[in-house]
């Protein structure tokens, strides 16, 4: 999918400022949404993921106000219109998207008290609720164009964290900091090792000839209800046993040994996060290297893992997984990606085979599952600090 998109939300934003506050924005800035292509469950677990930022993305448009309201308008929601005082951030019940406004001034207000109110135009593509991390989009956005409109001195990596604690202490999610970093920091056609543990970064191209190509399941979930919170307390009770800050000091060997002293559920859900890091290790590599055998066989892996040790896959994901694979073989890689219980697969797929891939998800899954499946043929794209 070209870039034109977000030039097209550009467009729109601005001009849906102007109906809405009868002047015109003072910027419009974008932040991307992302996908894992591996390192599931890991961030958390101060791990390796290997996201990529892609061509969807959220999208605002804003002025500076001299008092401190903060006035929104959230082109894509059922309740758009939304409006509070910065001296005074309440948590809505009601309005769950505005949440994500509040929380994210809050925690940009421990560094920089002296932001002011904004008028605010929000709109966005990236589809709700698949895993593609449309909430750390609108959190980055938010903070970019709060930087750019108080000339704030705030870097990607800063942000990221801003937008996490947003996420972790108003929200009520407690993800990593992985969809945070990669939507601020993300580059043009590369995908990114993240070290969850000191927030270093390495950037690996995804060869030009392979697309990302993203299924929605459409199966719906709600991170914040969903088991999501009792992984991560499994995940922090096997760190705890080890007597370690994360099971990113836990070794595949000390795991195995052991095995018969940690109960067997939780036994498994450490197995994924450990072996789960070696391959996002390994696919950083066979990306440099371009070799998309070793690429297949770690994002195959990976999904095995996900669906038997973190069980975090649906029938419908798994059927997604396997139709997909049966045309790429070890041309290509495919697996679940995000949080899971629902959600997306992310597929590397030459361009030669795009269309064949599509005609298997278009004719095998909605009479297999019963749900319509969504495709979006993504690039990877710029962070919104980068």
């Amino acid at each position: 999918m070209p870039e034109s998109q977000n030039i097209e939300q550009k467009e729109l934003a601005l001009q849906l400022f102007e109906q809405q506050f009868k002047r015109s924005a003072e910027l419009v800035c974008h932040a991307p949404g992302r996908v894992n292509l591996i390192g599931d469950h890991t961030d958390y677990n101060d791990g390796f993921v290997l996201p990529a930022a892609i061509n969807y993305g959220t999208t605002i448009a804003v002025s500076a106000r001299e008092d401190n309201v903060v006035k929104v308008y959230a082109h894509d929601c059922e309740q758009q219109t939304n409006e509070f005082s910065l001296t005074e951030i309440v948590f809505d019940q009601q309005m769950m998207w505005s949440n994500y406004v509040k929380g994210t001034l809050q925690a940009l207000m421990k560094k920089h008290p002296e932001i002011k109110g904004a008028n605010l135009v929000v709109t966005g593509n990236v589809p709700q609720g698949a895993g593609l991390s449309s909430s750390a989009s609108f959190e980055i956005a938010i903070l970019k164009a709060f930087t750019q409109l108080y000339q704030l001195d705030l870097d990607g990596v800063n942000a990221a964290l801003i937008g996490q604690q947003a996420e972790n202490d108003f929200v009520g999610c407690n993800c990593g900091i992985m969809d945070q970093l990669i939507s601020a920091m993300g580059q043009q056609g590369h995908a990114m090792l993240l070290d969850c543990k000191d927030l270093s970064f390495e950037d690996a191209p995804i060869p030009d000839d392979l697309m990302l190509f993203i299924v929605n399941s459409n199966v719906k979930r709600g991170l914040v209800d969903s088991a999501y919170n009792l992984r991560r307390q499994q995940c922090e009770a096997v760190a705890k046993y080890f007597g370690v800050s994360a099971l990113r000091e836990v070794t595949m060997a000390q795991l195995n040994a052991a095995e018969d002293k940690i109960e067997p559920e939780l036994f498994k859900r450490a197995r994924h996060v450990v072996s789960e890091n070696t391959r996002a290790v390994n696919t950083l590599k066979a990306l440099k290297a371009n070799d998309m055998a070793t690429i297949s066989a770690e994002m195959k892996a990976s999904h095995v893992s996900l669906r038997d040790d973190f069980e975090v896959t649906t029938k419908e994901m798994d059927g997604l997984v396997e139709m997909i694979d049966s045309v790429l073989g070890t041309k290509g890689g495919v697996r679940m990606t995000g949080g899971g219980f629902g959600g997306c697969v992310v597929a590397l797929v030459p361009t030669a085979l795009v269309e064949q891939v599509k005609d298997v998800v278009n004719s095998n899954y909605e009479k297999e599952f019963g749900l319509k499946p969504s495709i979006y043929l993504c690039n990877a794209s710029q962070g919104a600090f980068r």
